[in-house]
């Protein structure tokens, strides 16, 4: 039987990575730029998070030019969106348990 914070996925425990999951479920997808001021982080930081969260294939990044400046954004996949919706459940369910 797992307990209830087996439920949870390891991949969003880092504040950063809730973030960026967070903020990509709502957005169709979101630039670099964005996200980062969205977040208030560094650039490594978020750069770190979006590799990790990208080997998980739970976001898949799109780079193209806009006139000649180069634009990264981001995109959550089908399996990221799922794997966040279950950790918002569990999480949901260990609040309402722990009353």
């Amino acid at each position: 039987m797992k307990t209830l914070i087996g439920n949870l996925n390891k991949a969003f425990e880092s504040r950063v990575r809730l973030g960026i999951m967070s903020v990509l479920v709502v957005n169709d997808s979101i630039d670099f730029i964005t996200l980062k001021q969205q977040l208030n982080v560094t650039d490594g930081n978020i750069a770190s998070h979006i590799n990790a969260l990208e080997k998980l294939n739970y976001i898949e990044i799109k780079k193209q030019f806009i006139g000649k400046k180069p634009n990264t954004s981001y995109v959550v996949t089908k399996l990221g969106r799922k794997s966040f919706i279950e950790h918002l459940n569990a999480l949901e369910k260990l609040i309402r348990n722990s009353n």
